[in-house]
């Protein structure tokens, strides 16, 4: 699973809350979602950025994204968090990789892919998750500039690390919870 890095952020979040600026909500995504994940993602998969995830998997997979959605109720952005369980022989915690990534191109620099991130950082402690993963054909600023860090492919989740394409030439970057 590839991640789509959006443009940076300029904003923190607290300056989404000023007047005049855009409002959205960050919530968890239903299963009712998938339509909406799916077209939001389809300019990601037409540009390379994201791999092309059949209608079935967005509903199967709906719980494990976070949506941005907008007062009309216009879904605008969206993040999966999978987790992996612990590998106890292996000697690897409960780890999580994120993934699917988007934000829609009238969104891009108002700070909604960093409230998703944000949101899905708390949402990765919540369930006691020691380290994220997540690759990018993209940049991968936002996640640098908020604390994640090139990482070896071999440290992430076996099955995920192993379902990476090497024709995308992802960038696997990591950050300690």
């Amino acid at each position: 699973m590839i991640t789509a890095t959006p443009r940076p952020a300029t904003l923190s979040p607290r300056a989404l809350d000023s007047p005049g600026f855009p409002t959205f909500s960050v919530r968890p995504a239903r299963p009712d979602d998938a339509a909406a994940l799916a077209a939001l993602s389809r300019p990601f998969v037409r540009s390379g950025a994201l791999r092309e995830r059949p209608m079935a998997q967005y509903a199967s997979q709906a719980r494990d994204f976070l949506v941005a959605e907008a007062p009309d109720g216009t879904l605008e952005g969206c993040l999966g968090l999978s987790v992996h369980p612990a590998d106890t022989p292996a000697g690897r915690p409960a780890t999580g990789v994120l993934y699917n990534f988007c934000v829609a191109g009238h969104r891009q620099g108002c700070g909604m892919g960093a409230r998703l991130l944000y949101a899905a950082l708390a949402r990765a402690r919540s369930r006691s998750l020691r380290t994220l993963f997540t690759a990018t054909t993209g940049g991968g600023r936002l996640f640098l500039r908020h604390g994640f860090a090139p990482a070896c492919p071999s440290l992430a989740p076996t099955a995920w690390a192993q379902s990476l394409d090497p024709r995308r030439n992802a960038r696997v970057l990591s950050r300690a919870l």
